[in-house]
C-alpha cells in the first residue's frame, strides 16, 4: 500500500540513483549530502556524508509518525508562524510556478498558500510516511485544489531534488533539526532556479527557556547534576550568517516571539509531541525519573505561573530569507532585517 501510494505520485524533478543496501526503508531517496562541517568558506563543501552528528535522525523520524496521529486539526501557534512565513511571497512580484516544502509544518504551509505566489506544482518532502499520507487525505479539505501537488519521502540532509529545478523552497520549523544546517541550505541552493526563493521557519534560541529553567532545577535538585533535555537552537546572530554561509544574496532574518499559555506542563509536553517536536539528541537520557517529571512540572507552576493558574511557553521563530541572485523584484524589502521583541500571546 505504502508503496503504490508514492509511485502515483512520483516527481520528474529527483535525481535518479540507486538505492544503497544499508537504508532500512525501502520508499526511501537517496542522494549526497554536502556538509559545511571542515570549510570556512560557504561555497565549498565536499561530497561526503555529514560528520555533524548532534541529533537522532531516526528517532526523529518516529517522532514524526506519532506526531502525524496526534496532530491539532488548527495549531494556533503553527498556523500563525506558517502564515508569517508564506506572507512573504506577498512582498515578491515574482511568480514561483515550482515550490518545494520541506518537513516541519506542511499541512500548516499549503493551508496558508491561498493563492500566493502563484503556484502551480507544489512537492511536499518529508522524512515521515505517516505524515505525507495524512497530508495525502485531508488534501481534498484545502483550498488549493488546483495546484498541482506530488508527495515525496526524503531527507532534508540528502535532499534528492535535480539542481536548478525549483523556483521557491520553503521549510516551517523543520530545519533545526538537521545535523549540519548549513549544508541543508547549500543542498537548497543547489535545487533552486537563477532568481529562486528560500523561504525558512526555525526555533531560535529562547525557545522554551522557561522549560529550560524548570528542567536544570529540577534535576540539580533529585539527581545532582543535569542532561540534555532541550536540543541546541540557532541564535539570532548566528541567522544571518548562515545565509551568508550558504552563498544567498539579500539575506533577511526576522525574529517573532510567540507565547503560548497552557493549562500545566503536562500540557505543554502533549503539544509538543503533537508537532514532534521531542528530544531527540543522540546524547540524550532515555529515561526520565517520575520524581524528577514531577518536580519539574511543580516548579515550573511555581516559577512561571499566572494570576489565572495557566503556564506560559516562550517560542522564538527565526524567519530567514534569501535568493540566488538580488534580482528578485519586492515591493518591499531590507538587506537585514531584525524584529526582536514582537510577541504574540496565544491562548
Amino acid at each position: 500500500m505504502r508503496r503504490f501510494l508514492f509511485s502515483q505520485t512520483s516527481c520528474s524533478l529527483l535525481r535518479r540513483q540507486r538505492r544503497p543496501k544499508d537504508i532500512p526503508h525501502r520508499w526511501f531517496i537517496s542522494s549526497t549530502s554536502f556538509s559545511t562541517a571542515e570549510y570556512e568558506d560557504g561555497d565549498a563543501f565536499q561530497n561526503s556524508p555529514s560528520k555533524v552528528k548532534i541529533f537522532d535522525r531516526h528517532l526523529k523520524r518516529t517522532q514524526r509518525d506519532r506526531a502525524a496521529w496526534l496532530l491539532r486539526p488548527n495549531d494556533s501557534f503553527v498556523h500563525a508562524v506558517a502564515e508569517n512565513l508564506v506572507d512573504r511571497l506577498e512582498d515578491c512580484k515574482k511568480t514561483f510556478p515550482t515550490a518545494l516544502c520541506l518537513g516541519g509544518s506542511l499541512q500548516a504551509v499549503r493551508q496558508m498558500l491561498r493563492g500566493r505566489g502563484a503556484i502551480q506544482k507544489f512537492i511536499m518532502m518529508d522524512t515521515s510516511y505517516d505524515m505525507l499520507k495524512l497530508c495525502k487525505s485531508s488534501q481534498r479539505d484545502s483550498d488549493n485544489e488546483n495546484i498541482e501537488t506530488s508527495y515525496v519521502v526524503g531527507d532534508e540532509e540528502f535532499l534528492a531534488i535535480k539542481e536548478s529545478s525549483v523556483d521557491l523552497v520553503i521549510s516551517c520549523l523543520g530545519l533545526h533539526w538537521t545535523n549540519d544546517l548549513p549544508g541543508a541550505m547549500i543542498q537548497c541552493k543547489l535545487a533552486l532556479k537563477p532568481d529562486g526563493l528560500f523561504l525558512a521557519a526555525i526555533l531560535g534560541g529562547e525557545t522554551l527557556k522557561e522549560l529550560r529553567i524548570a528542567c536544570t532545577v529540577a534535576q540539580m535538585e533529585r539527581e545532582g547534576g543535569i542532561s540534555p533535555r532541550v536540543s541546541p537552537l540557532a541564535q539570532v546572530r548566528d541567522a544571518g550568517n548562515l545565509l551568508t554561509r550558504a552563498g544567498f544574496a539579500l539575506p533577511g532574518v526576522d525574529v517573532d516571539e510567540y507565547v503560548v499559555r497552557y493549562n500545566s506542563a503536562l500540557d505543554l509536553i502533549e503539544h509538543l509531541r503533537a508537532m514532534g517536536e521531542t528530544n531527540a539528541l543522540l546524547q540524550r537520557t532515555n529515561i526520565l525519573k517520575r520524581e524528577t517529571a514531577l518536580a519539574t512540572a511543580a516548579i515550573y507552576d511555581s516559577m512561571f505561573a499566572a494570576e489565572d493558574g495557566t503556564i506560559p511557553a516562550t517560542f522564538q521563530s527565526t524567519l530567514k530569507e534569501g535568493n540566488i541572485h538580488d534580482r528578485v523584484e519586492r515591493t518591499s524589502f531590507s538587506t537585514e532585517v531584525q524584529k526582536e521583541g514582537f510577541c504574540h500571546n496565544i491562548i
